[in-house]
């Protein structure tokens, strides 16, 4: 690949659930992508939460001297955060605002394993590529495995004609951290936008993510 095509980023917004999940696998892969954001200097914002994976990846990350920035809405203030705060944390009023900020905010998109609320995250990251809103590198953490049965679903979806081929490259996966932030670090878009990136205004994603109909 084209070195001066890859993607370079220095701000990654990680999606991850604040559960730790119930093996040992998943705390230590938090911990470990953690431990490869600091090492490449690289920026983490994150859901807000001090408690899960979250907690773990955070608090790795601004205990390396890199700056995390935490978006949570306020009624989950309570529930994902459980003592002293980690790094900065911007309050929204809610989900929907959460993640327009966190995508305007980060310059790539990890997902750990998560449940519902990490899969939505990486599933709107992964169609606004699709859309063209934005180029920036999508990346599913398979640790152990646990998106297999969603890559299988995505597989399915263009051998039934939903998701076209080209498309299916915007997800990158990789069953280690250094591996997945390497592909990251090397992805090029390919695959046709639905429409062109300079059509979309950060108006029109906010509206997007809204649930609104751009004016």
């Amino acid at each position: 690949m084209d070195g001066n095509k890859t993607i370079k980023f220095k701000r990654v917004c990680v999606f991850c659930g604040s559960n730790p999940g119930h093996r040992k696998v998943f705390s230590d892969a938090a911990v470990e992508l953690g431990n490869e954001l600091v090492n490449r200097k690289l920026d983490l914002v994150y859901g807000g939460g001090s408690v899960g994976l979250m907690g773990l990846i955070s608090q790795r990350v601004l205990d390396g001297g890199c700056h995390v920035l935490g978006v949570i809405p306020k009624a989950l203030v309570p529930l994902e955060i459980s003592g002293e705060t980690v790094g900065e944390v911007r309050i929204v009023s809610d989900m929907h605002e959460r993640k327009a900020e966190m995508a305007r905010e980060a310059d790539a998109f990890i997902a750990l394993p998560g449940g519902y609320g990490t899969m939505e995250e990486t599933l709107e990251m992964i169609t606004w590529s699709q859309l063209g809103i934005h180029r920036k590198p999508v990346g599913l953490l398979n640790v152990d495995g646990y998106y297999n049965s969603l890559f299988a679903l995505f597989d399915n979806g263009v051998e039934e004609g939903f998701i076209k081929p080209g498309a299916r490259h915007i997800v990158l996966s990789a069953p280690t951290a250094k591996e997945l932030l390497i592909k990251m670090e090397q992805y090029t878009p390919s695959h046709d936008h639905v429409a062109p990136h300079e059509s979309w205004q950060m108006e029109q994603l906010d509206n997007y993510s809204w649930g609104q109909n751009p004016q």
